[in-house]
C-alpha cells in the first residue's frame, strides 16, 4: 500500500496535544479526519514527535497509508480546505514503504520562546512564555552548555515517562537573547516526555539568579527529578523541525517569520 509522508504546522493551544483523546480534542484527530475525507476511507497516522497540550509545532512529520489515488496538490489543498485554521498542511510527499516519520527521524530541534519584558503581549499570549523578571541569558548559555552531550537524563524526564531508557544525546542546546525575547533551542536524536520543558524550567531559574550555572550538571548527576526546576509552561514550546536521510528528499519547513 503507498505511503504518503505530510509537513505540517498548528498551534496548540486549542488541543489536548498530538495524541488521540477520547474526551478531548486533538491534532491526530483533526488531521485523520481531514485525510480521510479527501482519501474517502479512513486514515491512520504517525507522526515524528507526540507533542503535548498547548505545545505547538511549525516542522511535524507524520505518514499514512491509503489506497487512495490522489495528486499531491489534490492532498494539501484538500486538507487544508478541511482543517481549522490553526492547524495546516505545508506539504505532502509520497514516500517509500520503510520511511517511518518517527524511526527513520535521525533528530528533531525543539525551539522555545521567551518574552523577557514588563509589560505582556496579547499577541504572544498562547505562543510564549512571559517572564518580566530580568533573565541572565550569558548565565543560562553556560548552565546549557553542562547538559550537552549523551547522557542520562532521569532528572528531566516526567514521571509518567514511557521510554525505556533514559540516555538521550543532546546535539545541540543554545541560549540567545534578541531584544525582549529569548530563544533556546535545543536538538537531539530523541526527546524524553517533558525533557525540553524541564531543561528550559532549569534554565529559567538559572537566569533569574535562583541558582549558578554550575546547578544544571549537578541536576543531570542527580538523575532525580525532584532535585530539578519547575516545568516551564507549554505556551513557549515548538516543535520546529525533523531532521531526515537526505534521500527521502523532505522539504524543510516552509521560510516565514521566525515566530518571535
Amino acid at each position: 500500500m503507498p505511503r504518503i509522508a505530510v509537513g505540517l504546522q498548528y498551534q496548540g493551544g486549542a488541543y489536548a496535544g498530538w495524541q488521540h483523546q477520547p474526551s478531548s480534542p486533538s491534532v491526530q484527530d483533526c488531521l485523520e479526519a481531514a485525510l480521510g475525507t479527501i482519501a474517502a476511507e479512513p486514515v491512520s497516522l504517525t507522526c515524528a514527535g507526540r507533542t503535548d497540550a498547548g505545545v505547538h509545532a511549525r516542522g511535524q512529520v507524520v505518514h499514512f497509508d491509503t489506497r487512495a489515488v490522489r495528486t499531491q496538490r489534490a492532498w494539501l489543498l484538500g486538507a487544508n480546505s478541511e482543517l481549522p485554521p490553526d492547524i495546516s498542511v505545508s506539504w505532502v510527499r509520497p514516500v517509500p514503504e520503510h520511511f517511518h516519520a518517527r524511526y527513520s527521524a535521525e533528530a528533531r530541534t525543539y525551539r522555545y520562546l521567551i518574552l523577557n519584558r514588563r509589560a505582556r503581549s496579547a499577541l504572544f499570549a498562547r505562543r510564549a512564555t512571559w517572564i518580566h523578571r530580568p533573565l541572565d541569558a550569558a548565565a543560562m548559555a553556560q548552565a546549557a552548555a553542562w547538559l550537552e552531550g549523551e547522557h542520562d537524563f532521569s532528572a528531566f524526564r516526567a514521571a509518567e515517562c514511557q521510554a525505556k531508557s533514559p540516555i538521550r544525546r543532546l546535539e545541540r542546546l543554545t541560549v540567545e537573547r534578541r531584544g525582549d525575547w529569548l530563544v533556546i533551542e535545543a536538538t537531539a536524536n530523541a526527546f524524553l516526555h517533558h525533557m525540553v520543558r524541564n531543561i528550559v524550567g532549569l534554565l529559567i531559574a538559572v537566569g533569574k539568579g535562583d541558582a549558578p550555572p554550575e546547578w544544571a550538571a549537578q541536576v543531570l548527576a542527580g538523575r532525580e527529578r525532584r532535585r530539578g526546576a519547575a516545568t516551564a509552561p507549554a505556551a513557549g514550546l515548538y516543535l520546529w523541525s525533523v531532521r531526515y536521510a537526505e534521500a527521502f528528499a523532505l522539504p524543510p519547513p516552509p521560510d516565514g517569520p521566525d515566530l518571535r
